[in-house]
């Protein structure tokens, strides 16, 4: 029945209250509220739309796809930006802003934990989805009129929580939700019962007048209090049983020893770990005494907003970790020196893995693990870290003072665009420092020791607390401006602000995230130590990239880790060219011990071990490959063993030897079409210069063709069979005069043959393609 302008109203507005409603559901897994609004303008540009065309009475089947371009132009408001023609038309630009955005936002979830920033492209995909929920909830309402089933895609914001979060939606939101979907059943039963009595009045009767027929209020009533009872209770029940992420195996277990989990926000659970009152254990390694380096989990990159986020780079399946590729800018005049080391996780579970950059080799692991480009961490696909224990070949790279000072810009394409990116408009006192900081730097490497002896100084102060107190944790722009104007913070305010100040002065830089090297055990044996590393490890410190030697770490906060010897200042005045090995180590401000047994050692006393007698291993492996070389030439002569055992022994001798016949052919590089007669292919054979020159060779090709047709055409197919049978006279002479006759043709073909040609049929047989196809059911030659 049609509805009025005002009846359409109504609804639209219910079912706008419903939805505003049902959205604030989300509110314990995003930040703030600007998301919020954001998802209000659209939800209400579409519903206002629909009522705007319902009262301009467009057709019923055209206003769901008007209101999908009425979402469109609200996005385009939205985050179209400069893109956009007149602020709301898309152009072919907004379309690539959007598809940006998309991807932004697939980054954010993976990596983000609860409750996430609200970063643009986290902010897109929410008004995306809440303007699609919006388009749905109009068409079940007021094109199919069954607004009962509004509480279908309403539920999917109101259970969203519930995977995220252990307590689910909040319970107030969930009465909230409820209410407003008995307002929406309400309003649909006033406005269908309205509608029945307008019908009333029109009928050709209707000049008597009569009462209303109207239900008792508390009928209706009573029934949508019924309707949105159920679906409150659902809610909640499904709301309540639905199981948090935190123990989803996708994205990692929750509780102690968790490294960010529930996605990836780097920085919040970094922060949270180190707050810890009492350390996790992580995991330990076992490496020779003073090989203490730091571990990487993963590289951020890219900075959205108020987020750091990883380059988002889908896995590659040839990147297995047996070998590793060398590491990007490093030149090889640069020292390297590989080293081994033993890791055995504890309770760290997480796709990414502890290791060391560079890494060559890692051994031992359980699942599909794979490095990604540039940044050699590495990541599994079906796995985590929990339990692992695995093998590691690192590479100490130790580049001096005058290679980095050497270093040039590095050309266009050598690291990720991401890594020198910033933008147009920085906080100004960013850039004040980095221009006052770098002042008479003569290099970019000395620019970069300059900024890392700034922050080391005693103006900052190392603090987990402060940030947190005075409202601005986190590595977002406004965040370093506020933590060089407070000049207190812990890892990640410093790594931020030098990964952004070396940007400003032109260094490419991105931060890695992941472990110091933890605290030496009293174990020792044969120059090894067992290194025990927990949650209070946890660390972010910056990665500058200097041409000829990639990337090098540096360590500009105060009281943590150990700070590289080629970083110091006056480095490169104390020897010239000669750097020493053993970093400089640094109080720690975790409640470690400042005392350290091996800070005192002056260097690396090992490195990779003394392979023992290899030979048997390479013996092996030579004869293993001979085996892989020679397999083809192997089955090749099974093939044709299994042939002449057919010409001597089976029911068909003449067709065995005809299909041995073809296969030599094909090895030698004659096109045999499998179309063709046994005649049809013994003229092409003959015509060749071999047959030609020699009588032998010919005579015994036609003796050939002449056997096979007889056999396969004759009208006694099997009489060869009968005559072999035993007491044949025949037997014995005609099979022995068939491989005869097959050895003569085959040496003419040979001999018709390039010497290349012949090697390649025995090492290379091109017969056995049509085994093959044989094997999987394609059709073949039949004197293949």
């Amino acid at each position: 029945m049609p509805l009025t302008t005002r009846q359409s109203v109504a609804l639209s507005g219910a079912t706008l209250l419903l939805l505003l409603v049902a959205t604030s559901a989300l509110a314990p897994l995003i930040a703030g509220a600007a998301w919020w609004w954001a998802t209000a303008f659209t939800a209400v540009t579409v519903l206002g739309a629909g009522a705007g065309l319902r009262a301009l009475r467009t057709p019923p089947s055209l206003v769901p796809p008007l209101e999908v371009v009425a979402l469109l132009l609200a996005l385009t408001l939205l985050f179209g930006g400069a893109t956009s023609f007149a602020l709301i038309i898309p152009t072919l630009d907004t379309f690539d802003e959007f598809l940006g955005l998309a991807e932004g936002a697939v980054r954010t979830i993976e990596q983000q934990s609860v409750p996430a920033i609200p970063v643009p492209a986290l902010v897109f995909a929410l008004a995306v989805g809440v303007g699609l929920v919006a388009v749905l909830l109009d068409l079940v309402v007021q094109t199919v009129r069954l607004p009962a089933l509004a509480a279908v895609p309403v539920l999917v914001p109101v259970l969203v929580p519930g995977l995220f979060v252990e307590s689910g939606a909040d319970a107030i939101t969930l009465v909230l939700t409820a209410a407003a979907y008995l307002l929406l059943l309400r309003v649909d039963v006033r406005v269908r019962r309205s509608a029945e009595l307008a019908q009333e009045d029109e009928r050709p009767d209707s000049a008597l007048v009569t009462a209303p027929r109207r239900r008792p209020i508390v009928s209706t009533a009573g029934a949508s209090m019924g309707l949105a009872a159920i679906g409150l209770v659902a809610a909640s029940v499904v709301t309540a049983v639905t199981p948090s992420v935190s123990s989803s195996f996708l994205l990692g277990a929750g509780g102690p020893g968790t490294m960010f989990a529930r996605g990836v926000s780097p920085y919040v659970e970094l922060g949270r770990d180190l707050r810890r009152p009492d350390p996790v254990p992580a995991f330990s390694y076992v490496s020779p005494d003073a090989d203490r380096p730091y571990f990487t989990l993963l590289n951020v990159e890219r900075l959205e907003g108020d987020l750091w986020t990883a380059e988002e780079r889908a896995v590659d399946g040839d990147h297995t970790i047996d070998t590793m590729p060398r590491p990007d800018g490093l030149a090889e005049d640069v020292l390297v020196e590989p080293r081994e080391l033993t890791v055995q996780i504890g309770q760290v579970r997480t796709a990414w893995l502890p290791l060391p950059y560079p890494t060559a080799e890692v051994r031992g692991l359980r699942g599909s693990w794979f490095w990604d480009d540039g940044s050699l961490t590495v990541r599994s696909v079906d796995a985590t870290t929990l339990g692992q224990r695995y093998d590691v070949t690192r590479l100490a790279v130790q580049p001096t003072v005058d290679q980095l000072r050497a270093a040039v810009e590095p050309p266009a394409g050598s690291v990720a665009p991401a890594t020198r990116e910033l933008p147009e408009e920085l906080p100004a006192i960013i850039g004040e420092t980095a221009a006052t900081v770098t002042q008479g730097a003569r290099t970019r490497y000395d620019a970069a020791v300059a900024i890392q002896a700034y922050l080391r100084s005693s103006e900052f102060e190392y603090s987990e607390e402060a940030p947190v107190d005075d409202g601005y944790d986190g590595g977002g722009f406004d965040v370093i401006a506020e933590f060089l104007e407070q000049r207190a913070g812990y890892c990640v305010h410093f790594s931020s602000t030098m990964a952004v100040m070396a940007r400003e002065v032109g260094i490419p830089s991105r931060i890695a995230v992941g472990y110091t090297a933890g605290t030496p055990s009293n174990q020792r044996v044969d120059g090894m130590v067992r290194v025990d590393v927990d949650s209070h490890d946890l660390h972010a410190w910056p990665e500058l990239y200097f041409e000829g030697v990639g990337w090098v770490p540096f360590e500009p906060t105060p009281g943590r880790g150990t700070v590289p010897a080629y970083s110091r200042p006056n480095a490169g005045e104390q020897a010239p060219g000669v750097v020493p090995t053993a970093p400089v180590a640094t109080p720690e401000a975790t409640g470690r011990p400042d005392g350290d047994p091996d800070r005192s050692l002056a260097g690396p006393t090992g490195g990779a071990g003394a392979l023992g007698p290899g030979w048997l291993g390479g013996a092996g492996l030579v004869v293993l490959a001979l085996l892989v070389v020679l397999l083809p030439a192997a089955i090749r002569v099974g093939l044709r063993a299994t042939r002449r055992r057919g010409i001597r022994l089976g029911p068909s001798p003449a067709d065995a030897a005809w299909r041995e016949l073809t296969a030599t052919a094909v090895d030698l590089g004659v096109d045999v079409d499998e179309r063709r007669t046994a005649r049809a292919l013994a003229a092409e054979l003959g015509a060749r210069p071999a047959f030609a020159e020699d009588g032998d060779g010919a005579g015994a090709l036609l003796r050939l063709r002449d056997a096979v047709e007889r056999e396969r055409y004759g009208r006694v197919r099997h009489s060869t069979a009968s005559a072999d049978a035993p007491g044949g006279d025949r037997a014995g002479p005609r099979r022995d005069a068939l491989a005869a006759d097959l050895a003569t043709a085959s040496r003419a073909l040979a001999a018709d043959a390039p010497a290349a040609r012949r090697v390649e049929a025995i090492l290379l047989p091109r017969s056995l393609r049509a085994a093959g196809r044989a094997l999987v059911g394609r059709s073949v030659p039949r004197g293949a």
